[in-house]
């Protein structure tokens, strides 16, 4: 049986960036037009008044600072407050694969790897572009992989069931490379009109090769274990789907885009993961001090601070558990593939560490890596 590693991983990072500033100012401008919109039926009682919403409170309630999107213009327009991405022919890549590729491309250069090798593509998202054909397989089609392609959703604990997957098919030969991507356009699904959630989402792809240890390029990552978990719950939810056209009243209304409720998510969702990622520690014989490094799903900084200090039995430093959140918002199920391509080259031979993500569903992922020979260049 071959053992999977991660051979590699890749980024890309859109080119423009929203700060909380620019945010707030859109926001706090709509609100405004709103209000006097709205002026009689707020006197009377029947509304409630839109509230300001202030960079101070952004940063208390998440530890955001700026997201990168892949359309700027119409996020801050307060005329607009959503992005507004062209739509392409059928002949011209999709935005949401052309981002995949760009991540991808860097994964395979950084493996040395030849698109051919790859035996298989998963795309692994929260959000996808359509419903068909598979945004893998077009991914598949720009890169000119072999072998075959599909999609996955898991919300933001996609990118962790997808490394899962991969290793599955390669332990039981049916790949022996395997490119997982996670393209996620996340301020497409956010209502930028919510004070509670306008701040949270960012775009951005990455990339994970997950291959046989024996094909793989010095330094590469051995998988020591994964685990997955789901729960249902209707704290995080998104009702947009096809079936909203047949029902064409409820298109606008505010459930059809990125809703959660917030407080019982943090109530939930902390002791769920903490007690996954301890659960699976006993099980692979690792202590906390055994940990170098998680690489925690970058969504709320509270949060991620709670969960490593029970795993820890103790507060983590930034070098324990690494935060990209400050900078690129939420990104789904990029956000721990991120902290790790980012945090992850000091690494020694033997040093081990842990990608976990967890979200909506409720879904959770864990997967202990320890760092092989060499180094990935």
């Amino acid at each position: 049986m071959a053992q999977p590693v991660i051979s590699s991983t890749g980024l890309y990072t859109p080119p423009q960036s929203v700060t909380n500033a620019e945010l707030v100012a859109s926001f706090n401008a709509w609100a405004d037009k709103w209000n006097a919109e709205h002026a009689a039926a707020i006197e009377a009682g029947d509304v409630q008044p839109k509230t300001h919403s202030s960079v101070e409170f952004i940063e208390k309630a998440s530890g955001i600072k700026s997201r990168f999107v892949v359309d700027k213009s119409g996020i801050i327009d307060p005329d607009i407050m959503a992005p507004r991405i062209p739509e392409r022919p059928n002949e011209q890549i999709s935005v949401l694969a052309e981002i995949a590729v760009n991540a991808a491309r860097e994964a395979l250069e950084r493996a040395g790897r030849d698109p051919k090798d790859v035996d298989a593509v998963i795309c692994a998202a929260s959000n996808l572009q359509r419903a068909y054909p598979a945004m893998a397989i077009e991914v598949q089609d720009a890169l000119g992989t072999s072998g075959f392609a599909f999609d996955m959703n898991v919300a933001c604990s996609s990118a962790t069931f997808g490394i899962q997957t991969g290793a599955d098919f390669v332990r039981s030969g049916n790949a022996r490379s395997v490119l997982m991507v996670n393209p996620e356009i996340c301020s497409g699904h956010l209502n930028f009109t919510d004070r509670d959630s306008h701040f949270i989402f960012g775009d951005v792809a990455t990339a994970v090769l997950v291959e046989a240890d024996d094909m793989a390029p010095d330094g590469s990552w051995s998988i020591l274990g994964t685990r997955l978990k789901t729960q249902f719950s209707n704290n995080i939810r998104n009702n947009f789907g096809f079936l909203n056209r047949a029902a064409p009243e409820g298109v606008g209304k505010p459930d059809k885009l990125f809703v959660q409720e917030g407080r019982k998510v943090f109530r939930e969702v902390v002791p769920m993961v903490s007690g996954l990622i301890l659960e699976h520690m006993r099980e692979l014989n690792l202590a906390p001090s055994h940990l170098k490094r998680m690489w925690l799903h970058q969504a709320n900084s509270n949060m991620n601070r709670m969960i490593s200090e029970k795993v820890l039995g103790r507060e983590a430093t930034d070098l324990e558990s690494p935060t990209v959140l400050d900078t690129y918002a939420n990104t789904s199920s990029a956000g721990s593939i991120i902290a790790f391509h980012k945090h992850s080259a000091d690494f020694a031979p033997g040093e081990k560490g842990l990608i976990c993500s967890f979200g909506a569903g409720y879904s959770a992922g864990t997967v202990f890596v320890e760092r092989t020979g060499g180094r990935i260049h």
